[in-house]
């Protein structure tokens, strides 16, 4: 009888954080299509390594994408493509740039257009609503929205989204939250004439709290820093970007690698982003998993990087002995398909609960 109700407590538990979480579409098209959304920061700017790209990198990173059959879209014909229940495009490309520093002006801007490539901006809008030294004025935006250049939202102050200031309870801390968005939202309106249908969610960090009141505030799409490549089973408010940036991120290795990759839809998933406990048990259940080498499936946690998971016919797990040591953790299911293409999905878990 303890055995019964502890598992109905459990069932519960799921249950109700199942209902916080980001819709997980359970199509059997999940597959179809695949595209990666890469992340870009500064642009030949030495002074900042970590974040910048050399031109020269950046260039390379183009003509790969032309001389390897891969296709830049808008942002917002994939998104369009997941509001609308239709395939993504197959072995696609978008670009995204957040913060919208000057170099993407100087140095990005020019390079895309010599391909004709399409690409989207992310605005940290205090920063150009301010004139600070390193970004682009709002003339300048409007310009590059005048020639196609979607614009979308990167916050108005930029915040961690997980770190409010102390003291506020949980109703005041979506209200901090959506005051920040829709600050973005209404000066972005008032400087470009349209209010911005994608929102980048600063430094990619989330929990369950940031990804609600994203998904309602009026934007079309969320955009996280989770790796991965999109599907059709991707939701429009968690979708992943793949960075790329500094010494080891930039080079054209890694860039093939991570375009390469390919989405793993899973039907089900646990925990999802918020706060846990640990032990845990983590557990998926993969769609279409015939698809799949099915003991070439691993789990990676920032407390542990890469182990194996346990069990067959898609439905996968594996025990976190525990305690959690760190406030946030990456965890990405890795599968190799049998055509050997290796396809990843990703998101966050964090803090540990009290």
């Amino acid at each position: 009888m303890n055995h019964v109700l502890s598992r109905l407590a459990w069932l519960c538990l799921a249950c109700c954080l199942y209902a916080l979480a980001p819709p997980v579409p359970c199509r059997a098209a999940g597959a179809d299509g695949n595209v990666t959304v890469l992340i870009y920061h500064r642009f030949a700017d030495s002074r900042y390594p970590s974040t910048s790209v050399s031109l020269e990198r950046f260039r390379e990173q183009m003509a790969w994408l032309v001389g390897n059959g891969y296709r830049v879209v808008p942002l917002s014909r994939v998104v369009d493509a997941l509001a609308a229940g239709r395939e993504v495009p197959e072995k696609a490309v978008v670009i995204t740039i957040d913060d919208a520093y000057r170099s993407v002006y100087r140095v990005a801007w020019p390079v895309l257009r010599e391909f004709s490539f399409p690409f989207s901006i992310f605005v940290y809008v205090k920063a150009v609503e301010g004139g600070y030294g390193d970004f682009m004025s709002w003339s300048e935006i409007r310009e590059m929205a005048a020639a196609g250049v979607e614009i979308g939202s990167h916050g108005y102050a930029h915040a961690r989204l997980t770190e409010p200031p102390d003291g506020l309870s949980r109703n005041e801390y979506r209200q901090w939250i959506a005051a920040d968005l829709s600050a973005s939202r209404r000066i972005i309106r008032e400087r470009l004439g349209f209010f911005p249908r994608f929102y980048a969610i600063p430094y990619g960090v989330y929990n369950d709290v940031v990804l609600k009141v994203a998904a309602g505030a009026g934007f079309d799409a969320v955009l996280t820093q989770d790796p991965g490549s999109v599907s059709s089973a991707t939701g429009r408010f968690m979708i992943p970007r793949e960075p790329i940036l500094g010494k080891e991120w930039s080079t054209i290795g890694h860039f093939a690698a991570v375009v390469r990759r390919r989405d793993l839809p899973l039907a089900s998933y646990f925990p999802h982003p918020g706060p846990v406990s640990s032990p845990l048990r983590f557990e998926a259940a993969v769609m279409e998993p015939q698809r799949y080498r099915s003991r070439d499936f691993e789990i990676y946690l920032s407390e542990l990087g890469w182990k194996r998971l346990a069990g067959n016919n898609g439905r996968l797990y594996f025990d976190f002995p525990g305690p959690f040591t760190r406030k946030f953790n990456r965890v990405m299911i890795k599968g190799r398909l049998k055509d050997g293409g290796v396809a990843v999905r990703s998101w966050l878990i964090g803090p540990a609960a009290d």
